[in-house]
């Protein structure tokens, strides 16, 4: 896998995630809720040798975890959809009106 950059997050340095076994601990202690779980059914589900599947679902928990580290990401994904709703509408007023 490629080298993973040093970040810290609210939650403290995210945690190394190079193989399987590194990965389910990040995602049981840093993932959202339910998300070990669902990483080793996905797994439990996918052909082994389909090494593509396999990066699929490892890059998308593990990204998981990165977002959970970030705390603009948080604060984004916390957002009330009204707040969404009212910004995306402005936007396209906005571009509407040029």
């Amino acid at each position: 896998m490629t080298a993973q950059p040093e970040y810290t997050g609210p939650l403290g340095p995210v945690p190394p995630m190079r193989t399987l076994a590194e990965l389910r601990q990040a995602l049981t202690r840093h993932g959202f809720p339910g998300d070990r779980q669902k990483f080793d059914t996905e797994l439990d589900a996918v052909d082994l040798d389909d090494l593509t599947r396999v990066r699929e679902i490892t890059q998308a928990y593990r990204h998981r975890v990165l977002l959970r580290c970030d705390p603009e990401a948080m604060a984004a994904l916390m957002r009330p959809t009204d707040d969404v709703a009212v910004e995306l509408g402005q936007k396209l007023a906005e571009r509407h009106a040029r």
